[in-house]
């Protein structure tokens, strides 16, 4: 595939990206901000984020955007405050990715321990319904991470992080979540889905630096290697061709802090063979 071109530097950890309103958004992990980028590289901060990191972004359908925060799904209102949107602190503590789906049904995972302080614990995923119900939709999943949607809203898929796979869910009529079963024996950390029905996935297993697509039942149909870990990966620009890299030096859990000050992240873009798909 083309080499990667530079779009931007100069953040903390870029994670979280979302293609919305002709832009690309993420969170930027250390620096506490939800940031937009324009069509020209302009980086724009939107809001500052609940905490410094483990925040995700996504949209209801009405077109607010929605944050995980410590215990609650936050929302943010059209004056720009960030305010309670859903009560999670009976199902998590741990909470990471989040995803909206086309019915407005919001999936979001906990990860079930504090990272780099706890032994391995698994997680889980809940579901928040547009009529506010809450209520824990899988467990036993080995690091939730990164979670698509696909345009017929009938699957979700996640990254079990900490099993190197993909695992697939069929989506009910009432949000809930069954016939669990691998989509495909590939690592990803953040990932989303494109057209010709693959996912690109960002992996970080053992200190790796590498996007792949991949596609259900595991076959590897592209692969860039890159220099530095890549975080997440998003797909957009005009025609939904350009996939976006989320990259920064990785140096373990005891060297974050460091990670953070030295501001080594950056966001890569290559054309992608497919336009995206699904959400986010």
């Amino acid at each position: 595939m083309t080499e990667p071109r530079e779009v931007l530097t100069g953040l903390g950890v870029g994670e979280s990206p979302r293609w919305h309103e002709d832009r690309l958004w993420f969170a930027n992990w250390g620096a506490q901000e939800i940031v937009a980028l324009g069509p020209g590289g302009e980086p724009e901060v939107i809001a500052t984020a609940p905490k410094p990191v483990g925040y995700s972004i996504d949209w209801l359908p009405d077109g607010r955007l929605l944050v995980t925060g410590e215990e609650n799904l936050l929302v943010r209102e059209p004056d720009g405050a960030l305010k309670p949107y859903a009560d999670l602190s009976g199902l998590g503590a741990h909470w990471n990715e989040l995803v909206v789906d086309g019915r407005g049904n919001v999936y979001v995972n906990d990860i079930g321990f504090s990272f780099g302080a706890e032994e391995f614990r698994p997680g889980s995923i809940a579901l928040v319904t547009p009529g506010g119900t809450v209520r824990r939709v899988a467990e036993d999943v080995a690091f939730p991470n990164g979670m698509v949607v696909t345009p017929d809203n009938s699957t979700l898929i996640v990254a079990e992080s900490f099993a190197q796979k993909l695992t697939a869910f069929d989506i009910g009529p009432d949000g809930g979540l069954s016939r669990r079963r691998v989509w495909a024996g590939v690592g990803g950390d953040g990932i989303c889905l494109d057209a010709d029905g693959a996912v690109w996935c960002s992996d970080m297993a053992d200190g790796g630096a590498v996007c792949q697509r991949v596609r259900e039942g595991g076959e590897i149909l592209d692969r860039i290697d890159l220099d530095t870990p890549c975080f997440a990966c998003m797909l957009g620009g005009p025609d939904g061709r350009t996939l976006f890299l989320m990259v920064a030096d990785w140096r373990g859990l005891e060297s974050m802090g460091d990670l953070f000050a030295a501001r080594t992240g950056r966001v890569l873009a290559v054309p992608a063979p497919a336009p995206k798909a699904g959400r986010p």
